[in-house]
């Protein structure tokens, strides 16, 4: 009895596997399956049968598109946006070629930036801004490409591809919307970034002083003036040049010393030009006095 009943909803299965799956289609199905008696083993193959139609059965279609699409914008509106995004999916493709495709294409980035996946967000509002260049969300497409892209970048101490990246297409869209009004938190984050880039130099920098690479610091600290002449981190800048430098002339053979301790007061007077009211200027005074000495002794013992 068990076998025949089995056999009887395995033959309605593939009578219909040609059909189009529906809820409804499905509810008899159901029901017999429920009602097979005997052990749960012999009907593991029927069971997964039914599942994997009962599956199909959700999938979106055209003829579902506009209640799927419904249900869609309600998890959007409610902030459910991962539920969002998997909807906006499935219907993105059927959509093509209609009025609704870039809507789609929209929100489904916009699920993402929002659930915060930014790298999955900047690579579909990128696909919008290709695929859609003359709508009316270019632009904002566009911003929260760049958005996403600068919420990709990492800690400074780690490599800046995606920093320079996102510095790049902040620059193009500040130039292809000049008067976006975006334009002030574009700015924000370029600051932001180029201090990032400034820190990962100055580490550096700071890294060749305290292993005794005297040269090394001195062309990272000469990089590092002309690609950030106006970056906070300036003074702490100078003041590790200050130290390098003076260093280096202390640990130096005595016919290289004066040379040495005149580029030592050199980096001292950069900070008393510049930033006469950092922190470190007090500091910087006190190794400009002492060089002032050195360089006084040099010259008593040459006359």
């Amino acid at each position: 009895m068990v076998k025949n009943s089995v056999k009887i909803l395995i033959i309605i299965l593939m009578a219909s596997v040609s059909c189009a799956y529906s809820a409804e289609s499905l509810a008899p199905l159901k029901v017999l399956y429920e009602q097979v008696p005997g052990k749960k083993d012999s009907l593991r193959k029927v069971k997964r049968e039914y599942r994997a139609q009962e599956k199909l059965s959700k999938k979106v279609t055209f003829e579902t598109f506009e209640q799927n699409y419904a249900k869609a914008m309600r998890f959007y509106e409610k902030q459910q946006y991962l539920s969002a995004a998997s909807l906006f999916e499935e219907l993105y493709p059927i959509s093509l070629g209609t009025t609704r495709a870039d809507t789609i294409l929209f929100l489904f980035a916009h699920s993402y930036y929002m659930n915060k996946d930014y790298t999955m967000a900047a690579f579909h509002f990128r696909d919008y801004v290709r695929r859609y260049p003359n709508s009316e969300r270019t632009a904002e497409a566009f911003y929260y490409c760049i958005s996403a892209i600068y919420e990709t970048s990492p800690d400074y101490y780690l490599d800046q591809s995606n920093t320079e990246y996102a510095i790049e297409q902040i620059k193009a869209f500040v130039q292809a919307y000049p008067d976006n009004p975006h334009i002030e938190d574009c700015n924000r984050m370029l600051d932001e970034l180029r201090l990032k880039l400034a820190r990962k130099d100055l580490e550096a920098m700071k890294l060749y002083y305290n292993t005794d690479h005297f040269e090394a610091c001195q062309v990272a600290a000469k990089n590092f003036f002309v690609e950030y002449s106006y970056s906070p981190l300036m003074p702490e800048a100078i003041y590790y040049l200050v130290l390098n430098n003076y260093e280096y002339a202390r640990k130096s053979v005595e016919r290289k010393q004066e040379e040495r301790y005149k580029a030592c007061l050199d980096a001292c007077r950069k900070m008393e030009l510049e930033f006469p009211n950092s922190n470190y200027y007090k500091e910087t005074s006190k190794i400009a006095q002492e060089v002032t000495k050195q360089l006084e002794k040099i010259k008593s013992k040459s006359n």
